[in-house]
């Protein structure tokens, strides 16, 4: 017989709806918490007008405080309006500044994700750069200044004047100028931005050579250390090639590469020489600035140096012992270095004049006259002249200016101290000779003739020689001719102090001479060099 099968029942199906349930329900709440997270935020970021900008999400609470902290951790004031930050106080273009905010969650939240949360951002405060400084502007068009993004306020020095100028976009114009100039400029990106250091913006006309902006101007007065600035049109390699422009005179100094259009020649040592005329050199021909705006074609360059004060000039011949005065100067003397001796050279510094000695001869004090060309100072020039070799001619000229600078610095001084030598020509005649406040000899001496005065005056001795031969011409037409003469020192002409032989003395005897015994000009002689004044009075 056959089995009966048996029916095997099935389980029951899982229930697995509570499990779904509490996975949506914890989706749900990851995602409310992710909400919270996002809503409850704050970002600090940059700004396009602001030094930063702080965005508070709905659930993130409140700013409690914004401080900002130059580099060093100077504070830097700043308010707060509508998230933008901004400083209170005006801040250098491109100072790093970094800025810190505090915000406060809402106590519901802050149990869980803390009460308070801090934001840092460091920025650079924007600097405003112009895209070109070397413009070629067409003839009647304006000076137009480009940067490379919207600036705030635009500071600019031409002409002498300045003046600051609102922008709010990238271009500036200056509207027209001359053809050939240039500007001083200082710009602002931002209203809370101190103005940035000077830039140096020249214009060129259009020209087929290269233009060059010569400054200081062509043909007007320097100073001995001023640099000489040559602004091209073009690349330096453009306008000029590798070579260098050269001075004529020699002037000691360095040529320097500033940028890419602009060559500064800065003078070392004494500089260009006291009143000379200096001209430059180009590599090749050039448009060349001639003073104002005119440009013209060339290739040299010239300017004036200013001379040296005639002040100055006697408080270095007093100070070198050339003077029977001294010089005290009013504040710190003048340093011993060749910026500063030149300096002073042409803008003298304040002192007082005092006589060395308290019993100087009045005839003598009557020649001196402060700031002003006297015989004094004309005999003490040409007594330092000889004593370095120059040729005697009274005139301080550059090579003069050199030495005495030069002794300056070394602090050189002449210590043959100081001769003074006056005659009267009444009878009787006297010749004095006065040395460093004492008087040497009084002696007779003979003066000319009425026919051959010796004439009334004072006069730097010009030629000293112990021994000559005198010869002219007699007041009747008649020739002499005196060999053998001792003791020479020229002053006048032909008038000299001498030795002569004579059977008296203390009368006119003379043409035009001062005639001594010969002990007595053996004597006077060596107290006589050139520049010795000698003063015929009656």
């Amino acid at each position: 017989m056959g089995s009966t099968p048996v029916r095997r029942r099935r389980p029951p199906p899982r229930r697995r709806w509570p499990w779904v349930a509490a996975a949506i329900v914890a989706a749900v709440v990851l995602g409310l918490g992710a909400a919270v997270l996002w809503w409850s935020g704050a970002t600090l970021g940059g700004d396009p007008v602001a030094l930063a900008r702080i965005e508070v999400q709905p659930l993130g609470g409140s700013l409690v405080s914004a401080r900002a902290f130059a580099r060093g951790g100077t504070p830097i004031p700043i308010s707060e309006n509508d998230g933008r930050l901004v400083p209170r106080t005006l801040v250098a273009p491109g100072e790093v500044v970094t800025v810190v905010v505090v915000v406060r969650r809402p106590s519901w939240l802050g149990w869980a994700l803390g009460h308070n949360r801090t934001e840092r951002l460091t920025v650079s405060a924007p600097v405003a750069r112009l895209t070109q400084r070397w413009l070629t502007v067409a003839s009647h068009s304006p000076v137009r200044l480009t940067f490379a993004a919207a600036v705030d306020r635009v500071d600019v020095a031409l002409g002498g004047r300045r003046r600051t100028v609102s922008a709010g976009g990238r271009v500036v114009s200056l509207g027209a100028q001359a053809p050939l100039g240039t500007v001083e400029v200082s710009s602002a990106a931002r209203s809370w931005e101190r103005l940035g250091d000077p830039v140096r913006v020249t214009w060129f006309p259009a020209s087929r050579l290269p233009v060059v902006l010569v400054s200081p101007g062509n043909g007007t007065p320097i100073s001995p250390r001023d640099p000489v600035r040559l602004t091209f049109s073009r690349p330096v390699q453009d306008a000029i090639g590798k070579a260098q422009p050269r001075f004529s005179s020699g002037v000691p100094g360095d040529w320097r590469a500033t940028d890419t259009h602009t060559l500064v020649f800065t003078p070392t040592g004494f500089g260009f020489p006291l009143a000379a005329d200096v001209h430059l050199q180009l590599p090749r021909t050039l448009d060349v600035s001639r003073g104002g705006s005119a440009v013209h074609p060339g290739s040299t360059v010239e300017w004036q140096v200013a001379g040296a004060s005639f002040l100055r000039l006697q408080q270095l011949l007093a100070t070198e012992g050339y003077l029977p005065v001294g010089w005290q100067p009013a504040a710190a003397p003048v340093s011993m270095q060749p910026l500063a001796e030149v300096s002073a050279a042409v803008d003298p510094p304040a002192g007082t004049f005092s006589w060395l000695y308290p019993n100087t001869p009045p005839e003598l004090q009557r020649q001196w006259t402060v700031g002003q060309p006297s015989q004094i100072t004309r005999g003490a020039v040409m007594m330092f002249e000889h004593d370095h070799g120059f040729a005697v001619d009274g005139i301080a000229g550059a090579q003069v200016w050199h030495a005495l600078l030069t002794d300056a610095i070394a602090g050189k001084t002449r210590t043959d101290g100081y001769s003074y030598v006056y005659v009267h020509r009444n009878v009787p005649q006297l010749l004095t000779l006065w040395h460093n406040g004492h008087i040497v000899i009084t002696s007779p001496g003979n003066t000319g003739v009425p026919a051959a005065p010796t004439q009334l005056g004072t006069y730097p001795v010009f030629e000293h020689i112990p021994v000559g031969t005198m010869s002219g011409t007699n007041p009747d037409g008649s020739h002499y001719h005196d060999p053998g003469i001792r003791w020479i020192s020229y002053f006048h002409g032909g008038d000299a102090l001498h030795s002569f032989n004579r059977a008296s003395f203390g009368t006119p005897q003379s043409l035009g001479c001062v005639e001594l015994p010969l002990a007595t000009a053996a004597k006077v002689w060596p107290y006589t060099p050139i520049g010795t004044l000698v003063t015929i009075e009656n």
